[in-house]
């Protein structure tokens, strides 16, 4: 049986090429937990062009792009991982629900322009 869950924010914006999209989001609420208030004002990170502010490169490190910045406390593009396993956070993880040792089998990301 899946167990849902959510966050929600009120306000969620990625910038242009010109910030390497960077993230800016608030206005939390949900079941999940906030836990891409971690990734807030941070650059998105790909193996091939690093933003995040370790000296490890995060992207390559977790096995996916994100909003990394030292390193992630939500990561929706990592390996799947079957549930709980025991390498640190390189899953799909959302800290503040599962936290670093459990890897979601699936996650959505709704978007909806308001005006």
């Amino acid at each position: 049986m899946a167990i849902m869950t959510y966050a929600r924010y009120s306000s969620f914006n990625v910038g242009g090429s010109s910030t390497d999209y960077k993230l800016a989001v608030s206005g939390y609420s949900g079941t999940a937990g906030n836990s891409l208030a971690y990734s807030n004002g941070y650059r998105f990170s790909t193996n091939d062009n690093d933003n995040d502010v370790k000296k490890d490169h995060c992207a390559i490190t977790f096995h996916g792009a994100w909003w990394y910045k030292a390193c992630h406390e939500s990561n929706l593009n990592g390996k799947y991982l079957n549930g709980t396993h025991s390498s640190f956070a390189d899953g799909v993880n959302w800290k503040a629900w599962k936290g670093f040792y459990y890897s979601l089998k699936t996650t959505e990301m709704k978007f909806r322009e308001i005006f």
